[in-house]
């Protein structure tokens, strides 16, 4: 008996080959409308909706590379469009590349960890002797010798692989060079003068202060110098809450408009706790720049608020405090400054030095002496600032020693006392006394320059305010 084969399964469903034909017969349509140059220029994606499962199409696969190959017949995969585009853009672009030929001679280096300038003429084909013969050649050329991780080396070398000029960035304002001639080798250094232009920056704490200036986009650097404009008004350790704001103007240093650094604070504003503090920069006849408030009374005073900058009280002035290492009542006769070891101690005013060195439980100490009336004193440092000595004088602001746990000290701190006519009182509640104000002589050109800072401090923040709300 003979068995009439049975008829063999189609590889795909018919549906699939009449999308696939479909398909194939719009792009060769497309391809005769559209010159390829307008097909290539458009990104195209194409979304097929697929009638079977999705289990379906591991099942199909034979099908979908036969789809394939009747798309590659006729020269026009959808996918294919998608490349294309972005293959010819990607030509075009490394076209002009290709056709730039680099110079041979010319070699960039960058300074890792461990190098040194003999390592890095290996690196491009020099003698290491060489920079021997360079740096002996004249004494600035040692500045090569000074090298930075991530520095930047530029050698230019002849046909002949001897060395014609190297090249570095010192900063974004400062590059040297040298250059090779009949004499050995020229030293040339290069200064780019900044353009100087003024800057707006606002912002509302939130957390910190440091942390609500960064987002405003002021540096680290700005920040200090706006707490320590402040600082004889606000204590920075206890005073700020959330929702005070501050608005400033600074210079802002520009090279080919980007920005190298920055210049001093111009004017400022800070609201604190509901008051609001002001400050204008002033340079005086005689060249003496000092901060005073908007109508020209001096933000300087005898004395800084705090003399650690960000510090957290860990204590405060007290005369029944249980002494936490003696463990017994013992009068506080001063306020304790938490913070990292070896942050910053200023002096909170000018004055002689009394001592710098051991007192007892406080540790390493240093004992200003402020005219006839006051006195300051700050222990537990962990050491002493360079030039601090006793019989020396220091400078309100000036930095003298570091904090430390030295002494009778449970963690790194500073203790700070506050003495008027040989008693201690609390440094926090003291009433400062106030520096001379804006001269009357100058008073008129004073205001001059502050009224516009002023002025535009409230149509910058204006702005600022009104394009956020839209």
């Amino acid at each position: 008996m003979t068995t009439k084969p049975s008829k063999a399964p189609p590889l795909y469903p018919k549906t699939h080959l009449l999308a696939a034909s479909g398909i194939a017969a719009l792009l060769s349509l497309a391809l005769l409308v559209f010159p390829s140059s307008d097909v290539e220029a458009k990104k195209t994606t194409l979304s097929l909706e697929l009638e079977s499962p999705s289990e379906q199409l591991t099942q199909d696969q034979d099908a979908a590379e036969a789809v394939q190959a009747t798309n590659e017949a006729t020269a026009s995969p959808f996918a294919q469009i998608e490349n294309n585009a972005e293959d010819t853009a990607a030509s075009a672009q490394a076209e002009p590349a290709a056709e730039e030929k680099k110079d041979p001679g010319h070699h960039e280096v960058i300074v890792a960890k461990g190098d040194t300038l003999s390592t890095l003429f290996e690196k491009v084909g020099l003698p290491s002797t060489l920079v021997h013969e360079i740096l002996a050649n004249d004494k600035k050329a040692k500045q090569f010798a000074r090298l930075q991780r991530g520095q930047k080396l530029e050698f230019e070398l002849s046909p002949d692989g001897q060395l014609t000029s190297l090249h570095t960035k010192l900063s974004d304002l400062e590059s040297i060079t040298l250059t090779k001639n009949d004499k050995g080798y020229a030293f040339n250094r290069v200064i780019t003068k900044p353009t100087v232009r003024s800057a707006y920056a606002h912002g509302v704490i939130n957390s910190s202060l440091s942390q609500s200036a960064a987002r405003a986009g002021l540096s680290h650097s700005l920040t200090m110098d706006m707490a320590s404009v402040f600082g004889y008004d606000i204590d920075f350790a206890q005073d700020i809450r959330q929702g005070d704001e501050f608005d400033v103007i600074y210079e802002q240093k520009m090279v080919n408009g980007k920005s190298v650094g920055n210049g001093p604070i111009l004017s400022a504003r800070f609201t604190n706790r509901g008051k609001t503090y002001t400050a204008v920069r002033y340079t005086n006849k005689q060249g003496n720049s000092s901060y005073y408030t908007a109508d020209g009374n001096s933000m300087r005073k005898a004395f800084i608020r705090t003399p650690v900058d960000f510090a957290r009280i860990s204590s405060r002035f007290s005369v029944g405090r249980k002494h936490p290492i003696l463990n017994k009542i013992r009068a506080h006769k001063g306020v304790d400054y938490a913070a990292p070891r070896g942050t910053p101690i200023k002096a909170a005013g000018d004055g002689k030095v009394l001592l710098a060195g051991r007192r007892g439980g406080y540790g390493n100490t240093v004992i200003i002496q402020h005219g006839n009336t006051y006195r300051t004193l700050y222990g537990h440092m962990q050491g002493f600032a360079k030039g601090v000595k006793t019989g020396g004088s220091v400078k309100q602001g000036q930095v003298i020693g570091y904090i430390g746990t030295t002494g009778l000290s449970t963690g790194p701190h500073l203790h700070y006392e506050f003495q008027v006519n040989g008693v201690h009182v609390d440094p926090l509640g003291q009433k400062l006394p106030m520096a001379d104000p804006i001269a009357k002589s100058e008073r008129s050109r004073f205001l001059a320059q502050s009224q516009p800072l002023m002025a535009r401090m409230d149509q910058e923040k204006a702005t600022m305010l009104a394009s956020s709300k839209r």
